[in-house]
């Protein structure tokens, strides 16, 4: 086959080289060194699109999104089959994040997803039905998954109501990879769900997030509050139960979502005093063990104006049940 009349062949040892050392030096994060040995790479074989596919990945990890799209669209220019090369996913991971619409919408396509409306409407895809999924927050840092709602292949809103170390928000869009790193089941249902990890944030929410002392006498007036929050078009979550420490193992594996019944331990909780594992949120209605303790840690995701009077109408539904203190806004 020949490609830009050069004929295709294995890349030379010097290719190879420079492409391995360069992937080492991206896992040290040394991104210039590696950047100038994969533009290195891609003068001695530019016919091939492993090269440029590998600046595509490069560029994406430094969030440069113009370069990772021109990368991007160099390397599937250069493909040997249509459909399903991983090429074009980064090519519409970064289309996305450029808000490039119908190169967006182009790459699912070629990629060998069904986009409602093909490749010919102008706005961002919708109707692609992907469900939920789990998302890594931070993976790099102090990891944290939550879950959330696909919007198209690479972005998803946050449903649950993370922790402010995490320093995101419920209803937040971001932008997340293409590999899923880990999956969670749920084993009442059977069903399991991916958990990707997070890129960069794609749009920000401007719901700010509470953390609330809750006193509430059984599960049924918890899940009165996280109702209530539902019902008004925001959100409520015990932290208490819904949040639990991981080994990143554990965290990046498929294991249950709502592993832990009785007194005993999580036993996926590998942490030590002082290097917490990371964290992640339980689904809806799951709990660590079945001895309720009416003191319970809540996040709130909730306007100023909203959330004092979410709170009071709450314990005025039962006040002989109900009680909050210590209100305060944290992210």
């Amino acid at each position: 086959m020949r490609i830009f009349g050069k004929v295709r062949h294995r890349p030379s040892a010097s290719w190879r080289q420079a492409t391995d050392r360069a992937f080492t030096l991206i896992g040290d994060g040394r991104y210039e060194d590696a950047g100038a040995l994969l533009t290195r790479a891609a003068d001695l074989e530019p016919w091939l699109s492993e090269s440029w596919f590998n600046l595509a990945l490069l560029h994406k990890f430094r969030h440069d999104w113009e370069q990772a799209r021109a990368a991007g669209l160099r390397a599937v220019a250069l493909l040997d089959r249509e459909a399903g090369a991983p090429d074009w996913w980064n090519v519409g991971i970064a289309a996305t994040a450029l808000q490039d619409w119908p190169l967006a919408r182009r790459a699912w396509q070629a990629y060998g997803l069904k986009v409602p409306g093909g490749t010919a409407e102008p706005g961002e895809p919708t109707g692609m039905e992907l469900g939920s999924a789990a998302v890594r927050l931070s993976p790099e840092g102090e990891a944290e998954v939550v879950w959330g709602r696909r919007i198209d292949p690479a972005r998803m809103e946050i449903q649950s109501i993370p922790l402010p170390s995490s320093g995101r928000r419920w209803g937040e869009v971001v932008l997340h990879d293409g590999v899923p790193h880990g999956e969670r089941t749920i084993e009442s249902t059977g069903g399991s769900f991916p958990v990707f990890d997070e890129i960069e944030l794609w749009a920000p929410s401007p719901v700010p997030t509470w953390v609330v002392l809750l006193e509430a006498a059984t599960e049924a007036d918890r899940d009165a509050l996280e109702t209530l929050a539902a019902d008004a078009g925001f959100a409520a979550e015990d932290w208490s139960s819904s949040v639990r420490l991981l080994c990143r193992m554990c965290s990046e594996s498929r294991m249950p979502s709502d592993e832990g019944d009785g007194e005993h331990l999580d036993p996926h909780d590998h942490s030590e005093p002082g290097r917490p594992g990371p964290l992640g949120h339980r689904t809806a209605g799951t709990g660590i063990g079945s001895l309720w303790v009416p003191e319970r840690e809540c996040g709130i995701a909730a306007p100023p104006a909203l959330v004092r009077g979410l709170l009071d109408g709450w314990v005025a539904d039962s006040p002989d049940s109900r009680d909050w203190r210590d209100l305060e806004e944290v992210c």
